[in-house]
């Protein structure tokens, strides 16, 4: 055979490369992230099981001490998980907005940080990462499509803990109209819209913390260690945040407005305190989404 007539060896094995600019070949990278790779770990379920068990526990708690009898009347009179567990007796979807104050402070933030925390060292650690480097995806497509499907897992988590709460909170309290914070009373199904928004607000509330923990993950290939230096963060951080004497330094730390979530049962919602919080997320994510970025682009990826 003559050498015009040769076959020649294509480039790449991989789609074209026009396909790497393709938006659905970004699109598949996320489906394949989302759905194969973080929805059907058995730790994810593992995490979202527990999470659902909290309201359960909660809610029979309450039940128990109580007798199933109804609590005092009114509004609650805070923003805390104890104000709004006068109010579970009295109408079941109180215990939504419990079971959200209860777990917010470690316990939810603690299960993204495993996720966040295990996203690309938790990859390295198994000898996957060079694997899907290997496809067209390109660096900062994989760590985007990383970095949302732990923003998923947040949004995810939060709604599975949302409708345990709102299932047992049904199952053993009466509903009806919500006495918000301020005092007055909207309709119950007012309230589950409520309800709804305030689990969006607590999901977006954990962005920050999703982008540090990502950051985390591009700083070592062990996915152990990303996962309890993200977790050993958090409570540092929660500490700090406690500390009166450190009170000039709390409105920039990561979870100083979370609880905020509860000026969404206000009438009419405050939104100042809230919006304090999307600003400061939307720092964190900024500040650690492209010290990520800096880090995996430049990182020798040996596993």
């Amino acid at each position: 055979m003559s050498q015009a007539e040769a076959p020649t060896a294509p480039e790449s094995t991989g789609p074209h490369p026009r396909n790497r600019r393709n938006p659905l070949w970004t699109l598949g990278i996320l489906r394949s992230e989302i759905l194969t790779t973080m929805l059907r770990r058995h730790r994810t379920y593992a995490l979202l099981a527990v999470l659902a068990a909290v309201p359960v526990l909660i809610g029979i708690a309450v039940r128990i001490e109580t007798g199933g009898g109804g609590g005092s009347g009114g509004g609650p009179d805070g923003a805390g998980g104890p104000a709004f567990l006068t109010q579970v007796t009295n109408n079941g979807l109180f215990l939504v907005f419990a079971a959200l104050a209860a777990t917010l402070p470690v316990f939810l933030p603690m299960a993204v940080g495993v996720v966040a925390g295990d996203a690309i060292a938790g990859e390295a650690s198994a000898g996957t990462l060079r694997y899907l480097l290997v496809a067209p995806a390109g660096r900062t497509r994989l760590l985007l499509a990383k970095y949302v499907s732990v923003l998923t897992f947040c949004l995810v988590a939060t709604f599975v803990l949302a409708a345990s709460a709102l299932a047992v909170g049904a199952l053993l309290f009466p509903v009806g109209e919500v006495t918000t914070i301020s005092g007055t009373r909207i309709s119950f199904g007012e309230g589950l819209v409520r309800a709804g928004l305030t689990a969006a607000v607590v999901a977006a509330s954990l962005a920050g913390f999703a982008a540090l923990g990502l950051f985390v993950s591009t700083l070592t290939n062990s996915g152990i260690a990303a996962m309890a230096a993200t977790v050993g963060l958090l409570i540092t951080v929660q500490i700090l945040d406690s500390i009166p004497q450190l009170s000039a330094v709390h409105p920039y730390l990561f979870p100083h407005y979370w609880m905020s979530f509860a000026d969404v049962l206000r009438e009419p919602v405050h939104w100042e305190e809230l919006s304090r919080n999307f600003q400061l997320q939307g720092l964190y994510v900024a500040v650690f989404g492209s010290a990520a970025w800096a880090r995996f682009t430049a990182k020798d990826i040996t596993a």
